[in-house]
């Protein structure tokens, strides 16, 4: 292992997400989402298994999940997964991410309105 990466380990998050920016920012990610409400903490608590104080520190930035639970609401949610990849430097993924999502709303459309022009063609025969 390199010095680099070994120093990168230890300090935790680097520039320019320390712990406090970390916390922010997943706070805010899952008060978007979510709100701050106790529904929001019961949410969080059912996709994570978390404790009612932990997420509720989460939606007051007092500290960040760790990676297991983050990767369980990047699984859960869509903002929490783009906020993560924000703090990645992946921000073309969110792009990807999204046209993703649009394209599967486009499919699911169009199958729609192929079933209701089949049915109407059914019914007008």
């Amino acid at each position: 292992m390199s010095q680099k990466t070994g120093n990168l380990l230890q300090g935790g998050l680097t520039h320019p997400y320390d712990s406090a920016a970390y916390a922010a920012l997943i706070a805010t990610a899952l008060q978007s989402e979510l709100g701050n409400t106790h529904r929001a903490v019961k949410t969080i608590r059912r996709w994570t298994g978390a404790g009612e104080r932990t997420a509720t520190n989460w939606l007051s930035a007092e500290n960040g999940p760790s990676a297991p639970h983050l990767a369980l609401l990047a699984h859960h949610s869509d903002t929490v997964l783009e906020a993560f990849l924000i703090m990645a430097g992946r921000q073309r993924m969110i792009v990807d991410f999204r046209v993703s999502h649009i394209r599967e709303k486009l499919v699911a459309a169009l199958d729609t309105i192929d079933s209701l022009t089949d049915a109407n063609t059914d019914t007008n025969h």
